[in-house]
């Protein structure tokens, strides 16, 4: 099954209320296409003295140029909209799970601690929701990417690749980080069970 379907699926099955902050994958796409594509020749063509001193560009090469920077800001536009997305849930998950600790430290009652596990799994599932949304889009960077360099014969790789990786939604040790602490609230609440 291809990328885009396969993320519009998991969107509509898993996170419909999630729906408008998924990488636009498709419009990425329909701009991409719109890139002519670069005919590789199977040998090394032979260069004239010429064509290694030509610097001026052709109409078609303009054009490129111009559909290919359309390109790379609507990735750096997606990139940024997945972002804010993920920062944004992963600041609320770290006042979620302080409110769970503070909810720990003070429990009087059976029931209360029943509660507070219920809502520890909800926020732990959650967690892992934000983890499968980190993956599927970190997926569809790479393969938008992969694509355009293919087609483009232009590599935007070493230049958004190093930058992506160090964006938040591909760095998930923060999210590792307080899942390990719900585990670690749920394993304490299960052993104080009499």
């Amino acid at each position: 099954m291809k990328y885009g379907k396969r993320l519009r699926n998991e969107v509509e099955r898993s996170f419909p209320e999630w729906r408008g902050e998924f990488i636009s994958y498709k419009q990425l796409k329909k701009q991409l296409n719109l890139i002519d594509p670069v005919s590789r020749p199977r040998k090394r063509p032979r260069i004239s003295i010429g064509e290694i001193f030509d610097t001026g560009y052709g109409r078609n090469d303009v054009n490129s140029m111009t559909v290919n920077v359309g390109f790379t800001r609507l990735l750096d536009e997606e990139m940024q909209k997945v972002n804010t997305f993920y920062i944004d849930k992963e600041e609320d998950y770290i006042i979620r799970l302080k409110e769970l600790q503070d909810m720990e430290a003070n429990l009087s009652c059976r029931k209360e601690m029943l509660n507070l596990q219920k809502d520890i799994l909800d926020f732990h599932a959650e967690m892992v929701l934000l983890l499968h949304y980190s993956v599927l889009n970190s997926t569809g960077f790479v393969k938008i990417v992969k694509k355009h360099n293919k087609r483009a014969g232009a590599s935007i790789h070493v230049s958004f690749m190093p930058r992506a990786l160090e964006q938040p939604i591909f760095s998930t040790g923060l999210l590792y980080k307080l899942m390990k602490e719900c585990e670690a609230m749920l394993h304490r609440l299960f052993l104080d069970q009499p």
